[in-house]
């Protein structure tokens, strides 16, 4: 890892050096924190067995009522968060919690970068179907030197953004008065990661550092940047940082605020969701067709920074977007694994060209600099080079 020492990504430091492909679907033991049991089947494998054949959905979706019945108000006032984009997935939650389960959701939105044209009617789409909805738009100037910074620090020029998707409607939830905040899925469950929350109806805060953030909080990322002369003290005060960061946990627990996943009470399947999602609240797929990377055309279409946090996921980690995509399927039963690896050897790692330049102005790099930067992110157990070309040294099979 001596070229990419410097980067302070806890993930990349645990990184299995022997590359093995789960027998079963076709994610990789590069995926931070999944594993592989003795039959060599990933953990996101072993758990949707558990939900097509263990986990009693009729029980859980009891549980999700009598929560509801716990903290519906009975004065129409707002009793749950939804953090929601207008995708397709968090339409679906906000949706169903409203005309299933007769809850009074307030959603809540961390504003992409840079919206897509397909995003932002997604989003207005969604509010026009029936929901109140408040954005959080932070501090352009920092949002974009912090995007700049984790670009270099991480390697992933979102985790700006996946802080305030994270911890915006927290702060909303203390300002409403409202104690339940709804995610959708419990991402290291449903695509492999760390299990030991896959049983629970939610994930403590103190864990959000390392499973969300890289075991990077945003003080780190500005103190990476000041030494490193990328960011100012003039850049920043402390009140631009609030949405960053999650508000004090005494707070929460004082004020009786919980996080639920849905996907802990209702099955959780992201092409269904797409078709709830269109026909109840008018959701629109990619109308460019598909996704870079993918052969897929709903999911994560909001920002034209996607497929930067894709690739760089691909050259991170030999994981591109179409492998994501494909071992979900799998599991859920609307591919054969050759199907996938057969998409994965066409579309995984293809490259972001379509908003390219928009997102070097943005962040504030050249194409030398994007590329250089790319590069020291190539693991040398990941990659070679071959007719001075990179190649990943192991692809699924």
């Amino acid at each position: 890892m001596d070229k990419i020492r410097d980067t302070i990504d806890s993930q990349l430091h645990n990184q299995p050096r022997e590359v093995r492909f789960c027998r079963s679907c076709v994610m990789s033991n590069q995926r931070p924190r999944i594993t592989f049991d003795e039959h060599g089947v990933c953990s996101a494998c072993r758990f949707a067995q558990e939900k097509q054949h263990r986990i009693v959905w009729g029980d859980r979706e009891e549980e999700l009522r009598r929560l509801c019945d716990q903290y519906r108000r009975s004065d129409g006032r707002y009793d749950v968060i939804v953090p929601c984009s207008g995708g397709k997935d968090s339409t679906m939650v906000a949706h169903k919690l409203k005309h299933v389960f007769r809850m009074h959701p307030l959603t809540v939105t961390w504003a992409p970068f840079m919206y897509t044209d397909i995003g932002r009617i997604n989003y207005e789409n969604f509010v026009l179907s029936g929901f109140t909805n408040i954005k959080g738009s932070p501090n352009g100037h920092l949002h974009r030197k912090l995007a700049r910074v984790a670009f270099e620090a991480v390697g992933d020029v979102f985790l700006p953004f996946i802080y305030g998707q994270m911890c915006f409607a927290f702060h909303v939830a203390l300002q409403h008065d409202i104690q339940l905040v709804f995610f959708g899925e419990n991402g290291e469950a449903e695509y492999g990661g760390a299990s030991k929350h896959n049983y629970s109806s939610s994930m403590p805060l103190e864990d959000w550092a390392e499973v969300y953030f890289k075991g990077v909080t945003v003080h780190d990322l500005i103190q990476w940047g000041q030494q490193r002369g990328l960011l100012s003290d003039g850049d920043q005060s402390p009140s631009d940082l609030t949405f960053y960061q999650p508000p004090e946990i005494s707070a929460l627990r004082g004020r009786g605020v919980q996080m639920h996943w849905f996907s802990y009470y209702q099955k959780w399947v992201p092409q269904e969701n797409y078709y709830y999602a269109t026909e109840h609240a008018g959701f629109q797929a990619n109308s460019e067709g598909r996704s870079e990377g993918t052969y897929s055309k709903y999911a994560s279409l909001d920002d034209k920074l996607d497929g930067w946090h894709y690739y760089l996921a691909f050259i991170k980690f030999g994981v591109g977007r179409c492998t994501s995509d494909a071992a979900h399927e799998v599991r859920d039963g609307h591919l054969t694994r050759e199907e996938a690896v057969n998409l994965i050897r066409r579309f995984d790692g293809e490259f972001p060209s379509h908003h390219f330049q928009k997102c070097l102005e943005y962040v504030g790099i050249s194409d030398q600099e994007f590329h250089r930067i790319v590069d020291l992110y190539r693991s040398p157990h990941l990659w070679e080079r071959v007719n001075s070309k990179w190649s990943l040294r192991n692809q699924v099979s």
